[in-house]
């Protein structure tokens, strides 16, 4: 099920240890890895600062784009979780000087009541 989801466009848990190995250039001094999800080839990652959108482009995936979202700079969120016949859940970011939100939607439950708490608790202490 888990292929299945991600080919759907759903994002499915990833270890966040490896991905904090593959993006440690990125990352600045003291920032971790606290959530990782995937999608076929790309990432989301919710880091103790930001969220970092990664887009893997070209045939090869060498070539990367990291789109970084301070937790600042959110405006609000929300999340939706699964249900019974409804097996995905879905987390909906707003960010200052946009009108639409982005959304990302999760296979299950997936640590999505957890991250929500990561951005709660960032995006709400400032």
């Amino acid at each position: 099920m888990g292929i299945f989801n991600t080919l759907l466009g759903n994002a499915t848990n990833t270890n966040p240890v490896e991905v904090e190995n593959q993006i440690l250039d990125v990352l600045y001094n003291g920032e971790e890895v606290m959530y990782a999800f995937s999608y076929v080839r790309d990432l989301i990652v919710f880091t103790t600062g930001r969220i970092i959108f990664i887009d893997k482009q070209g045939v090869t995936g060498k070539k990367k784009e990291f789109q970084s979202i301070p937790y600042k700079n959110i405006s609000r969120f929300s999340i939706e979780t699964s249900g019974h016949f409804d097996e995905d859940s879905e987390i909906k970011i707003w960010v200052s000087g946009m009108a639409e939100p982005i959304v990302r939607e999760f296979s299950g439950d997936k640590n999505i009541i957890d991250v929500q708490k990561l951005i709660a608790q960032v995006a709400c202490s400032r």
